[in-house]
């Protein structure tokens, strides 16, 4: 069912909402609310990854876009039924109503519930200090949505509250539970490591530092010509290389000194799956804050104020 609401208040939304659950029934299990402030350019986008998050965590999700209209007013749009198995609130700000977005959705928050603040694409520098995001007790942002996806994470890192995370850290997860896999598999000291990556990628400068301080070695990051991504992680060992290449986005390549040579799955994967796991968690990441504060030093270092210290040669 989908219920449209124009020039309305955070009242006009919740009657419509308590007279659209008599006809459908009332949503169940809702497990939290999540605030979704997204750009009109990437809205139906947005809107997709919310239905496939919903259907995994039943939940009010209340989408916040700025309309074009010059005229101070409000209009909703109301998702629920089937097709939705939480509530899906769709909400266009125009004019100064854009100005007390925060003060609207404070009403239509579920009790007693966690809240959960996504930006899409351009984020506060601060998330915990914006006013939507003071709404939420986690909050996910996704430094590749920015025009400089690397000053981007620069930025959160340096203004991290507790609770925040971003989804290029989420994008790491298959490479991180590879390359744990493989030291484990392994056990070798490791003297340094590479990893290589496109350039601008904010993934392979995140995971630079997660490597850095896990593992307590020197790591360069370098810049790939080819391929997308994250394309390689090279661990240098008494023993040899310990190396992980993807250069197609799809599978990867893993080989150590003594091991035959496998293909692995490693997919980049779509924003639909991205966001639908970050939302498995609501508690504070303590290994994200861990790799944030890590790669704030290396932003500090003289010779590598990006995380750049090598650039591949193919």
């Amino acid at each position: 069912m989908i219920i449209n609401v124009p020039d309305t208040t955070a009242t006009g939304v919740h009657m419509a909402l308590v007279k659209a659950r008599h006809s459908v029934g009332v949503a169940s299990s809702m497990v939290f609310t999540l605030l979704v402030v997204a750009d009109l350019r990437n809205y139906d986008d947005v809107f997709n990854a919310c239905k496939d998050a919903g259907r995994e965590h039943p939940s009010r999700i209340i989408l916040i876009t700025n309309g074009l209209s010059a005229s101070s007013r409000m209009d909703a749009e109301i998702h629920l039924g089937e097709e939705v198995p939480g509530e899906i609130i769709s909400l266009r700000f125009h004019g100064e109503m854009v100005n007390h977005r925060d003060s609207v959705v404070l009403a239509l928050l579920l009790p007693d519930s966690p809240v959960v603040a996504w930006w899409p694409g351009k984020s506060p520098d601060k998330p915990g200090d914006d006013p939507i995001g003071a709404l939420a007790t986690r909050r996910i942002t996704d430094a590749m949505g920015a025009s400089n996806p690397l000053r981007a994470l620069e930025t959160r890192a340096r203004n991290y509250s507790p609770g925040d995370t971003d989804l290029t850290w989420t994008r790491l997860t298959p490479w991180r539970a590879l390359l744990a896999a493989a030291v484990e598999q392994y056990p070798a000291t490791i003297a340094d490591v590479t990893v290589t990556s496109a350039a601008n990628n904010a993934s392979g400068m995140l995971l630079a530092a997660w490597l850095e301080d896990r593992l307590k070695c020197t790591v360069v990051r370098s810049e790939s010509t080819t391929g997308l991504g994250i394309t390689q992680v090279r661990m240098n060992t008494s023993k040899g290389d310990i190396t992980i290449s993807r250069e197609d986005g799809r599978m990867a390549t893993f080989s150590a000194p003594g091991l035959p040579r496998r293909v692995v799955a490693l997919r980049r994967r779509e924003l639909n799956a991205l966001i639908t796991e970050e939302l498995r968690r609501i508690d504070v990441d303590d290994i994200f804050a861990a790799s944030m504060r890590c790669l704030v030093q290396r932003c500090e270092r003289p010779a590598d104020p990006v995380g750049i210290v090598a650039k591949a040669s193919g």
